[in-house]
């Protein structure tokens, strides 16, 4: 029994446990609602179902969420991300509906999402300005930006290829969820499996000091903001190819707040240093899942950051050591606690 209470005690204190028990809960909770919620179909070679729903719509939040918790892992924030996804998505369709190639276009795109994550990482190694307020500068501007590309309008446009990112079918599954895992693989090769992952904790967890053992930490910085300059590009191609249009003023718009929540419900500390990727993956289904289920339960869909921040309460306070070791300290009071005395049955005499 002690055995089997000290490898709970441990498993609790995973930064995974609590985020996929709220994950599977929500799945679980969903099957109340829509009966066959968990199967997954298979129609013309391609497979379909709610879980898949869930991942196909989560791809562009797991990938901004990526490039997020980098970010976060050097002590720093990004907010301009949805203006990045806004001004990908804006660019790529501007370009398409113009005559240019897909390959132009899409490369276009890419590019100027590595400059705007090259921009913040400027600002913020060279000039020395916060993270919070140089990534504010772009997130404010940046949607002007996309709405001078787009002219102030919904650009439509109708290349079939260009579907493919984010609404299209490869080897059975979603290409969006095939390049979401892939970008995710690449992310943990590099940050697990070399140093670069050590050293972007080294930075986050004290710049000052990596700059004095001779860590590059501005090189190093400025490359978590192009990353996630790039991640949220890819993402605004994915969101713009999905419904084949751009929309400059509601593209990828709150995302960032989406993706810091993500990175928190994954056990990511925002102070910096050590990151979980697994976390971050667990914490944006946490999200997607959320919608998923307000939706199929018929809730308003204005409730849904109510539910959101309920959620994130609830799993914050669980992944809290100190309110864990609080309710436990309260649960052990009362059960040393005396019992209260009981006074004997007065016999009744006729």
């Amino acid at each position: 029994m002690t055995s089997a209470a000290s490898r709970l005690a441990v498993l609790t204190k995973s930064t995974l446990f609590w985020p996929v028990t709220v994950l599977v809960v929500l799945l679980l909770g969903n099957v109340i609602f829509t009966h066959g919620f968990l199967a997954i179909h298979v129609r013309q070679g391609h497979l379909y179902g709610s879980l898949i729903d869930i991942l196909l719509f989560g791809a562009p939040l797991i990938l901004v969420s990526l490039g997020m918790t980098v970010v976060i892992a050097t002590g720093g924030i990004d907010l301009s991300v949805g203006a990045t996804v806004a001004i990908s998505g804006a660019l790529a369709c501007y370009l398409i509906s113009k005559g240019h190639g897909l390959v132009v276009s899409i490369g276009a795109a890419v590019i100027a999402s590595l400059l705007l994550g090259l921009w913040n990482g400027l600002l913020v190694t060279r000039l020395g300005i916060q993270p919070i307020i140089a990534t504010l500068i772009l997130m404010v501007a940046g949607r002007g930006v996309a709405q001078l590309i787009t002219g102030g309008q919904i650009i439509t446009i109708h290349s079939q290829d260009y579907k493919l990112i984010g609404g299209g079918y490869w080897l059975g599954l979603p290409f969006a969820i095939i390049l979401v895992a892939v970008a995710l693989a690449v992310t943990v090769l590099l940050t697990r499996r070399t140093a670069l992952g050590m050293l972007l904790e080294s930075v986050g967890g004290n710049a000052e000091a990596s700059r004095l053992v001779g860590i590059r930490s501005a090189g190093l910085i400025a490359l978590a903001y192009v990353f996630c300059g790039l991640c949220a590009g890819i993402a605004g191609l994915m969101i713009s190819s999905n419904t084949l249009s751009a929309d400059g003023n509601h593209a990828g718009l709150w995302i960032e707040l989406d993706a810091i929540l993500a990175v928190v419900l994954g056990g990511t500390a925002l102070t910096g240093g050590r990151f979980s990727l697994a976390g971050t993956v667990v914490g944006a289904l946490i999200i997607q899942t959320l919608d998923t289920t307000i939706y199929t339960a018929g809730i308003p869909p204005r409730t849904t950051l109510v539910f959101e921040a309920v959620v994130v309460t609830i799993v914050c306070l669980l992944q809290s050591p100190a309110f864990r070791a609080k309710v436990v300290r309260r649960r052990r009071r009362r059960a040393a606690e005396p019992a209260p005395p009981t006074t004997p049955k007065q016999e009744v005499t006729a």
